[in-house]
């Protein structure tokens, strides 16, 4: 299966700000993790979908009321049970890289136990190989 990216948008408001009148990285993780689990959802049963780590969210810029931004997740590696989503935040600009990293989600039955999905994901483009190397490297 080739890697699908879905994308989500959010608009800034008040009550998504710190104390410095820029985006709280508590509601930014909130968001990031939510754009990951869209991209499991699409491959799997979204009630087996439980998050395991979140590796990495790392911020280039503040991010300002008033901004639309938008969430790019796909799901980029996977195990027997476990789905690895890239997700990046961007601006308006396509180029605007505001956020980059990577979740694991594991797919697990009615007791949390991990539970095969059956998923296998092929790197089609140079640019997926080199998001597939990195999700390897989290291991």
């Amino acid at each position: 299966m080739s890697i699908p990216v879905l994308i989500t948008h959010h608009l800034v408001k008040g009550e998504d700000l710190n104390h410095h009148g820029t985006l709280f990285a508590g509601r930014s993780a909130e968001w990031f993790v939510e754009s990951g689990f869209i991209a499991a959802a699409a491959l799997t049963r979204p009630e087996n979908i439980v998050c395991l780590k979140i590796h990495g969210m790392t911020f280039t810029r503040p991010v300002r009321r008033g901004e639309v931004i938008r969430y790019e997740s796909r799901i980029v590696s996977t195990g027997k049970s476990r789905l690895v989503a890239h997700i990046q935040m961007k601006g308006k600009d396509p180029q605007d890289l505001i956020v980059d990293g990577f979740i694991t989600f594991v797919n697990v039955d009615a007791e949390g136990k991990p539970l095969p999905h059956g998923i296998e994901i092929q790197a089609e483009t140079e640019e997926e190989k080199q998001i597939q190397q990195k999700a390897a490297a989290l291991r």
